[in-house]
């Protein structure tokens, strides 16, 4: 049972930190020192997508569901299973790609103008 919860813990990581791969940049907007977290998890995305490690919530969750007497994660991994042709279409996983990046992109981008106007404003404060 205990392997169970485990694997169950780790899928649900997961999608989590999938969900922060991709909003995470939004989520600095409030919380600035939080675009360092997501520079990580980005890092180790773009990492993963190009030379095809393994991630290790993969690995967790597939020996935690064979210890417990399921079947584990099929070889092509986590996003294979629960993700593509699941929630899209394979066919269209560079289009989702090319989308989670133009996610990054514009939240990284709007971060950097609210940075800029709140120093303007507070400049422009300290002025008057």
């Amino acid at each position: 049972m205990g392997y169970r919860i485990l694997a169950e813990v780790a899928m649900v990581m997961h999608f989590l930190f999938l969900a922060f791969l991709t909003v995470g940049g939004f989520v600095a907007w409030r919380w600035p020192k939080a675009i360092w977290a997501h520079f990580a998890v980005v890092s180790w995305g773009v990492l993963s997508i190009v030379t095809g490690m393994e991630c290790p919530l993969s690995v967790v969750e597939d020996w935690g569901r064979r210890a417990g007497g399921q079947a584990g994660l099929p070889p092509s991994g986590f996003i294979d299973h629960y993700i593509e042709g699941v929630i899209y279409p394979e066919r269209y996983t560079n289009l989702v790609r090319v989308a989670v990046g133009a996610v990054i992109v514009v939240s990284w981008a709007g971060l950097v103008m609210r940075r800029r106007a709140r120093t303007r404003r507070e400049q422009e404060a300290s002025a008057s």
